[in-house]
């Protein structure tokens, strides 16, 4: 018996070392109010395994984009358009909307291109962990929402944002509220987190692969997915819209566009401003990050190719002074995939459950 667990540690070690497991790397105030939290997540004290043959950061996120959301089978209970005060109009999705009223719910902000099939495996995850409810916000223009109003923006509006939660609340006054943000979704998180301060409904919050800065972030998306991405975009937002951007001169060079960044710097009057200035004052998280209040937990992966881990970088000091912000990264996990196990389960939805139930 020891022989053969001998065996079974040398084969371990010999996986992680070609997968690059790697136990999490913590930046966080060690004197501030998270130290006990992270000291009753396991997940943080072990390695984190990545599924062996998603060891590779494009392999890892192909699986993720393309495989992993075809397989997923969630059936939404229903979808509730609402109509802003300009007119435009946004979604919520639900999951678990039966539930008992006094149970908790997950809001959860989608990424760039996010729709309620795209995100299904994420709201699924997080249903079955936690057995809480789950409100999928969509913003203008995702999931083929008509767009009456001449207004999108990538990361979202926290004024809308705003007008979703009061409606969510309605619903269900007796909810306690947790907030996701995954990918781009983390920029409008982050940003309303900032904005508000102790004035939000969240007790806690979680962010899955943010790009930080969302005027430099761009910049260091690998070439093909900054091409593939921007192509989408005119997809969903642009094409199918065109009478209702008929008004907006700017769209046309907003087509010329072949990167992220070039679609972000042009893109301005889509998004209601004036300017890109006025934009970026008005919608980058990081202006009003040192500001967030409540819990919020951070994650990224070293190898992620559309969020670079480098984004991360300038903020390391900030963070460590922050008492309610913890970023955690690992060796491997790609963009937003994080899949472990045979069964490739998500690491990171485990972790969100998990935290969230401290609280």
């Amino acid at each position: 018996m020891p022989i053969l667990n001998k065996f079974n540690q040398f084969t371990q070690a010999v996986l992680d070392q070609i997968t690059g497991a790697e136990q999490p790397k913590l930046y966080y105030n060690t004197q501030g109010q998270l130290k006990a939290v992270l000291e009753q997540l396991p997940q943080l004290q072990e390695k984190y395994r990545p599924t062996p043959w998603l060891s590779n950061r494009h392999v890892h996120l192909l699986y993720f984009d393309v495989i992993k959301k075809k397989t997923i089978k969630l059936d939404y209970d229903r979808l509730d358009q609402l109509t802003m005060q300009d007119g435009g109009v946004t979604a919520i999705a639900w999951c678990g909307y039966d539930l008992p009223k006094d149970t908790p719910t997950i809001v959860i902000m989608h990424t760039i291109t996010g729709t309620p099939e795209s995100m299904r495996e994420l709201v699924k995850d997080l249903h079955e962990y936690t057995g809480w409810r789950i409100a999928l916000c969509l913003r203008r223009g995702h999931a083929g929402l008509p767009m009456p109003v001449p207004q999108m923006s990538i990361f979202g509006s926290t004024s809308d944002l705003k007008e979703q939660l009061v409606f969510i609340q309605k619903q269900f006054p007796q909810s306690e509220l947790y907030a996701v943000g995954s990918s781009a979704g983390t920029g409008l998180l982050v940003r309303y987190l900032g904005e508000q301060g102790l004035d939000t409904p969240f007790k806690a919050a979680f962010a899955m692969c943010p790009g930080y800065d969302t005027e430099k972030g761009f910049e260091n998306v690998h070439p093909f997915y900054t091409k593939v991405m921007t192509k989408k975009m005119f997809k969903a937002f642009i094409q199918p819209y065109k009478k209702t951007w008929q008004s907006i001169d700017s769209v046309q060079t907003v087509l010329q566009t072949k990167t992220l960044q070039e679609f972000q710097n042009e893109y301005f009057e889509m998004a209601g401003y004036s300017d890109y200035q006025s934009y970026s004052q008005a919608t980058n998280p990081i202006y009003v990050f040192e500001n967030v209040k409540i819990p919020l937990m951070v994650l990224n992966s070293e190898d992620d190719p559309v969020c670079s881990i480098k984004n991360f970088e300038p903020y390391k000091t900030v963070v460590q002074k922050m008492p309610n912000v913890v970023v955690i990264t690992t060796k491997k996990g790609s963009h937003c995939g994080f899949y472990e196990g045979l069964n490739t389960k998500s690491w990171a939805s485990k972790l969100m459950s998990d935290f969230f139930k401290q609280y």
